[in-house]
């Protein structure tokens, strides 16, 4: 059987799930074990009746990816506060909640299918272009310095004043935001990607929803263009690329991701290349690299082979060059975007988090620097001869790195292990490690943002009892605590728009 929701059954199914938030229905008998039944009578109102979500996010695999089975029981038995999530464990024994839990992520039985006329019906314009007023309901003194915060503990996103370092406005999200939110060239608008495949064009002035879309059943990142016309979304679930309007989120192309074989694959990433006027896809089950131009609001694609899969993707400042992680975890290569040759390998054993990596200036040449998920190390490269020329020994895998073109350090986390509570700060003229701070013994600390001028810094702690700290970013020293729950990442508006050498693209 394939499924395909149409806009009627999603609809009906918000409506549903909106008669029955009170409470969850009482189980008709508690020693029910058809795990089907169960979950089409706890479950699907608000999680879809094939899992693909609802008003709930979508109950698959590929979706449940961040959530350890242990978490996932504890919400069906507890329910997750502030949102509709409600707690069964009145409802339903340990058993018929053990069974709910593996159910969900078992793969489901029957081919799923997202294609554009799903996505169509699944779009919501709350707000046309042009129905909103052009200034900003709140004062700051610079709306280039604002950053958006997400907090993943409860599915948040805060709007911080990166010069007070105040909030100014909070408000909720779709479940699970991945890929870092990407702002349009006006710093206006911003565009969330979550892991069900849900677009979210947010207006920053207004603080409103501007429009949504479901792209995927499982997506990876989203991408905007420099120009900000386009969206291009990236999708495990179905193997596809997925083109926008940027205005109102319409779907302008629809690609299948195959090779000249007919072979398909997941999408790793897309990303925006503004010298270039494209988009780079990564692709994860093909040797191909793509690179996409948009004429007539269709996508033109350019394939670009590699002798081996890629992973994850890093380019120079100029976007000459792509650098990519081999999926063996044991090298990287350098493949000229031009040519789509391969020019150069990189020793890079530990699987680098290239699309963590940074770039400065080091005496006279550019290096670019990243961290390693397999190994305690940095590995900082000359990107004239596409060598290693230091690697630094941290005190564990790593996640994130940043820093500013106008500060001397850049910081790393060590995500992964038990030193994930500390994080390094290197001075990039001296290529040592400077200092390693432990700011919330016990509790991670990683992601580091920069204000616009690269005066003060952002760190986060990951934990419900969160915060984001405030630093100094040439003294070093902390400046004050902004509690947060369970902070991923903070994106200040300047770094992302201008492309800061220190941040992510």
């Amino acid at each position: 059987m394939i499924f395909k929701p149409t806009l009627k059954t999603l609809v009906g199914t918000v409506l549903l799930a909106s008669a029955a938030l009170s409470a969850p229905t009482q189980a008709q008998d508690k020693n029910n074990t058809d795990i089907h039944d169960l979950y089409l009578q706890q479950c699907a109102a608000c999680h879809g009746p094939d899992r693909l979500g609802g008003m709930g996010p979508a109950l698959l695999p590929e979706n449940l990816g961040r959530l350890k089975k242990s978490e996932a029981e504890n919400v069906i038995r507890e329910g997750r506060p502030a949102t509709q999530m409600r707690g069964y464990e009145d409802i339903l024994n340990d058993q018929q909640i053990a069974n709910l839990t593996n159910y969900i992520y078992q793969p489901p039985s029957h081919e799923l299918t997202w294609g554009e006329a799903e996505i169509r019906d699944s779009r919501i314009v709350n707000h046309p272009l042009g129905s909103l007023p052009d200034e900003p309901v709140f004062e700051v003194d610079d709306l280039m310095n604002l950053f958006l915060v997400v907090e993943i503990g409860d599915h948040h996103v805060t709007l911080l004043d990166g010069d007070k370092m105040e909030p100014i406005h909070r408000f909720p999200s779709r479940f699970a935001l991945h890929g870092g939110p990407k702002y349009g060239p006006e710093g206006r608008f911003v565009y969330f990607g979550s892991r069900d495949g849900w677009i979210t064009k947010y207006d920053i002035y207004n603080l409103k929803v501007v429009a949504e879309v479901r792209a995927g059943i499982n997506m990876r990142n989203i991408a905007v263009s420099a120009d900000g016309e386009y969206v291009m979304a990236a999708n495990y679930l179905p193997h596809t690329l997925v083109l926008f309007d940027a205005d109102n989120l319409e779907l302008l192309d629809f690609v299948p991701v195959e090779n000249e074989a007919g072979d398909s694959s997941r999408v790793s990433a897309v990303y925006a290349a503004p010298p270039r006027d494209s988009f780079i896809a990564a692709l994860k089950d093909i040797p191909e690299a793509w690179e996409i131009t948009v004429k007539n609001d269709q996508a033109q694609i350019r394939r670009m082979k590699s002798d081996t899969l890629l992973d994850d993707f890093f380019f120079d400042p100029s976007y000459e060059h792509l650098i990519g992680a081999a999926r063996d975890g044991k090298h990287g290569i350098v493949m000229n975007l031009d040519s789509g040759d391969t020019v150069a390998e990189l020793p890079l054993p530990g699987m680098p988090h290239l699309g963590s990596g940074i770039t400065w200036e080091y005496e006279g040449r550019r290096v670019m620097a990243t961290p390693h998920f397999g190994a305690g190390a940095i590995s900082i490269i000359d990107m004239d001869t596409w060598e290693v020329i230091k690697t630094l020994k941290t005190d564990g895998p790593g996640f994130f790195m940043r820093s500013h073109e106008n500060s001397r350090y850049a910081w790393a986390d060590v995500f992964f292990g038990p030193n994930a509570d500390k994080v390094h700060v290197i001075d990039k003229q001296t290529l040592e490690i400077v200092k390693t701070l432990q700011p919330a013994p016990g509790k991670v600390a990683a992601h580091v943002e920069f204000d616009r001028h690269g005066e003060k810094l952002l760190l986060s702690i990951w934990d419900k009892d969160g915060a984001v700290i405030v630093y100094d970013a040439d003294t070093l020293e902390e400046e004050k605590r902004i509690p947060m729950n369970k902070p991923s990442g903070k994106y200040n508006v300047w770094n992302k728009i201008h492309y800061e050498e220190g941040t992510s693209h």
